[in-house]
This record gives C-alpha cells, sequence and structure tokens, in this order.
C-alpha cells in the first residue's frame, strides 16, 4: 500500500516497507519482548529515542502486554545526512529507579551502531539491571562499532529512508510507510552526476 505517496511525488523513489509490513514487524517485535519478560518482575522502561522513535514506539507499547513504563531521552550524532562521529545528550533520563529496572531502548534505525552502542553502555554505567535494543529498521552494512540489537523489525540496505517517524530537514515523519528518498531532495549535485 502506497499511502501518501502519490501527494509526494518525485520525491519518492520507493515504498520500502508498507505500513501493513511494519504492523507486522511491530506485532512480532512486540511478541518477542513478551516472550524475553515472561515472569519477569523487575521494572521495565520502554526508553524511545526522541525523536524519530516517537511513532514506532507509540505502536509497538500498545502491543508489548508486559506492563511497561515509558521515557525519552534526546541525543545528537547526526549533522544534515553525515553521522558526527560523537554522541551529544541532549535530553538526559532523570530516573531515580534505574537500578530497578529493565530498559529496552527504542530506536527508529540504526546504521553506525555509535549511538545505540553508546547509550547501552551509559544506561549500565548509570545503573540499569539490563539494558536491551530495539529498532524498527537496521543497516547493518553502514556499521562502524561493533554492535547487533537485540529486536529488530527489518534489516535494510543503504538507502536515505523516510516515513514512519524518519525524516529529512524535519519533513515526511507523518507518513504512514517507510519510504526511499530520492537523492535530488538531499544530494542534488550528486543526483545530476548519476
Amino acid at each position: 500500500m502506497t499511502e501518501n505517496f502519490n501527494t509526494h511525488g518525485a520525491e519518492i523513489e520507493k515504498v520500502l516497507m508498507s505500513a501493513e509490513e511494519i504492523d507486522e514487524a511491530t506485532t512480532r517485535i512486540a511478541g518477542e519482548i513478551d516472550r524475553d519478560l515472561e515472569g519477569c518482575s523487575d521494572k521495565v522502561i520502554m526508553l524511545g529515542i526522541l525523536k524519530g522513535s516517537v511513532v514506532f514506539m507509540s505502536d509497538l507499547m500498545k502491543k508489548v502486554k508486559t506492563p511497561v513504563e515509558i521515557d525519552f531521552m534526546k541525543v545528537a550524532s547526526y549533522s544534515g545526512t553525515e553521522s558526527t562521529g560523537r554522541v551529544e545528550i541532549i535530553l538526559d533520563l532523570n530516573r531515580q529507579d534505574l537500578s530497578d529496572s529493565r530498559v529496552i531502548v527504542v530506536e527508529d534505525i540504526i546504521d553506525s551502531g555509535r549511538t545505540l552502542s553508546y547509550l547501552t553502555e551509559y544506561l549500565r554505567l548509570n545503573g540499569a539491571k539490563s539494558v536491551k535494543t530495539c529498532t524498527l529498521l537496521d543497516k547493518p552494512s553502514r556499521r562502524v562499532v561493533d554492535f547487533v540489537p537485540d529486536y529488530v523489525g527489518r534489516e535494510i540496505p543503504d538507502e536515505f529512508v523516510i516515513g514512519y517517524g524518519l525524516d529529512y530537514d524535519e519533513k515526511y515523519r507523518t507518513l504512514p510507510f517507510v519510504g526511499v528518498l530520492a537523492k535530488s531532495v538531499y544530494a542534488p549535485d550528486e543526483a545530476k552526476n548519476d
């Protein structure tokens, strides 16, 4: 299904993951989380990384049957379309109960792996009982650190994706599918040479 596809015309090359496929992946991940937390009596915190994870986490937390609390952090590791190579915490997690909690970090996409690798270690050092990571999309071909997420919706090729929370210059987040953004939008000079 290509909801809102036509309203963006040539800006979107193709739909990579339809709304139905996202729903299926979210349902599967929720089941995996419930299975792994079966019998767990600890507090579970689903920690969304702003802003991209909001749509995915909203759908995911409605499908997880295990009681969870939610919280958010905001980090920056990109400038435009390129990774800066460092992670900056803009909004930190401010909780006194971290040592009693299992944390599931929820991201929209993992490519270099730097952000999630850093946050996992950061949360452990700050006392989290356990830290697992969950992402809708994984680009292992872009990995620069040794990092494997615990829960993955789908592995994708190295393409610039938007929609379902993912943006380019704060646009396209509200699309109900994940699409590949045309290079003419984010790198017009390169697109002319292709």
